[in-house]
């Protein structure tokens, strides 16, 4: 699951403002990617859509899922609860519970919660880029 560069298959599709996670490209590129693979990309589209629609004033520009922990993988549920995102060039942690389809392509349900912010100086320890 430690495949940050997967993102950059949906790098057009996440530039923000946030397309949403129903765009037909980012679904297009998900179908491309190996099973387990997508469910975790999935997961994320729709944290980063959530986080933008939050109206905390977030920009969610990434999301990596195992920042801090594995998430727990059990069927079609993804319980990321060390995981991260990036707004205006700031990290903050992020813990979510998300069930997709069968197929790794729609939500069923989505529950996150954002954490405090990440300190710079453990980004370069979690491989936490700036851009």
């Amino acid at each position: 699951m430690r495949r940050v560069l997967t993102l950059g298959l949906f790098g057009l599709c996440l530039s923000a403002p946030f397309a949403g996670a129903a765009d037909q490209r980012a679904l297009n590129s998900l179908k491309t990617l190996d099973f387990e693979e997508r469910q975790e990309q999935r997961c994320d589209l729709e944290a980063m859509e959530q986080i933008a629609r939050n109206k905390a004033g977030y920009r969610p520009d990434k999301v990596i899922a195992y920042t801090f922990a594995d998430p727990e993988v059990k069927g079609d549920r993804m319980t990321a609860t060390g995981a991260t995102f990036r707004s205006k060039g700031e990290w903050y942690r992020l813990n979510y519970d998300c069930r997709t389809g069968p197929e790794h392509l729609t939500i069923k349900s989505f529950d996150y919660h954002i954490g405090a912010m990440v300190p710079k100086s453990e980004w370069a320890t979690h491989y936490l880029a700036a851009d």
